[in-house]
């Protein structure tokens, strides 16, 4: 369900787009360093954008430089790392190992189970550190599942139990502003759980997992009905953004808000609108 929330990079200055790359450098190095070099498969952009909105919003003091990059290794990757950077690592972790165990749980896949062991300490160590984070997303995640074994129609309590997690992933810390950070995790995360199942839905049908828009398949105004389900949701959610008192890469946000997390749907419709 991760995936959605990346930038549309050529809508980005060379500016903007240098400093988002760096930001997600600065991601995989927190990774690395704070959980070993596996950590780095779960890299994800999403938790990038988490960066980007608590940096901008807390402002904390940034190491930046450059270094060799295993993906690129003839070429040296500028980085940006703070405390900001070192939490979004551990959130990462907590969510891939939670995921490896329910794909185990869910399709006996050995391989994630393998990776879950990999990573078992270090989420037993993050869980210490964040119990707040971490029980709420175990729990979204187990009410999650039974939402799913219940094959609701409705997307509503699905969609509301991701915005949970999401929720609470934002909040880094209780204080003046968790409430609005709160709101804006929920709204991005009903979108995000809406998203996924509005792009699902062929292979979810064939494969008979559950869906809550199962009764729209094939429907000519599929497409339709699906945007203008997203648009009201990330309606929302740029309201909640806009309550918070951001200025840095503010630009960034806004292009990953309004055009980026529409890239793989636009993609999956064939549409460029």
């Amino acid at each position: 369900m991760f995936g959605f929330v990346t930038a549309s990079l050529d809508r980005l200055s060379d500016e903007q787009r240098e400093r988002y790359k760096s930001c997600y450098c600065g991601l995989c190095r927190s990774l690395k360093e704070r959980h070993g070099s596996l950590a780095r498969m779960t890299l994800t952009y999403d938790m990038t954008f988490l960066v980007l909105v608590l940096s901008s919003l807390y402002e904390p003091l940034e190491l930046q430089g450059e270094a060799p990059c295993p993906a690129h290794p003839m070429k040296h990757r500028k980085f940006r790392q703070s405390s900001v950077t070192d939490y979004a690592a551990d959130m990462n972790i907590a969510l891939a190992y939670l995921n490896c165990l329910d794909d185990w749980e869910d399709d006996i896949n050995v391989a994630a189970l393998a990776e879950s062991k990999l990573m078992k300490s270090s989420y037993e160590k993050i869980c210490e550190a964040y119990p707040r984070q971490c029980s709420v997303i175990k729990s979204s995640l187990s009410e999650l599942k039974d939402i799913e074994n219940r094959r609701e129609e409705s997307p509503d309590a699905a969609a509301a139990a991701f915005g949970r997690l999401m929720a609470e992933l934002f909040v880094l810390r209780e204080d003046r502003w968790s409430g609005a950070l709160r709101s804006f995790g929920m709204a991005l995360g009903e979108f995000i759980y809406v998203m996924d199942a509005c792009i699902d839905l062929k292979n979810d049908k064939r494969y008979y997992k559950y869906n809550p828009f199962v009764h729209l398949y094939g429907r000519l105004d599929e497409e339709q009905c699906f945007r203008d389900i997203l648009e009201m949701l990330l309606a929302d959610c740029v309201r909640s953004f806009d309550a918070l008192p951001l200025v840095q890469d503010t630009d960034i946000i806004k292009n990953i808000l309004c055009s980026g997390v529409w890239t793989q749907f636009n993609r999956h419709y064939g549409s460029t609108s």
